[in-house]
């Protein structure tokens, strides 16, 4: 039984990129569904599906590549904030993540968003991971 979930999301994400999967399976949470939708519509993946057929539940992710490199979409996906040692920063002082290049996923009151978005409704919470 692993402790922190989303940090399993993201090591199997980055599991599958240093092998060179196409797609990858997770177990599905509410908090996991909201970060895959964050991960598609910034770019970082090329789809993924639902399926509720369980009790959990799964997230199938088709991971993207470059067509010419063939080299992931995803250079990098970094934990931030994690069970022992939470990392939470108001809307003043959201991180900019590669200069701008790469996004910070934060879970705020309003829900779970990027930090661009996050600054411009002016509300601050937890930063969960890096991506980029």
């Amino acid at each position: 039984m692993y402790t922190d979930p989303i940090a399993d999301f993201l090591t199997r994400v980055r599991n599958a990129i240093a092998a060179g999967h196409r797609v990858v399976e997770v177990p599905a949470s509410n908090l996991k569904k909201e970060m895959t939708k964050i991960m598609f519509d910034q770019g970082f993946i090329l789809s993924y599906q639902f399926n509720d057929d369980k009790v959990q539940g799964t997230i199938k992710i088709a991971l993207k590549y470059d067509k010419i490199t063939k080299e992931s979409v995803i250079r990098k996906i970094q934990r931030i904030s994690t069970p022992g040692l939470r990392k939470y920063v108001g809307s003043s002082e959201m991180p900019r993540v590669l200069n701008g290049l790469g996004i910070a996923i934060v879970s705020t009151s309003k829900g779970v968003m990027t930090n661009k978005k996050a600054r411009q409704e002016n509300v601050g919470g937890e930063v969960l991971c890096y991506v980029y």
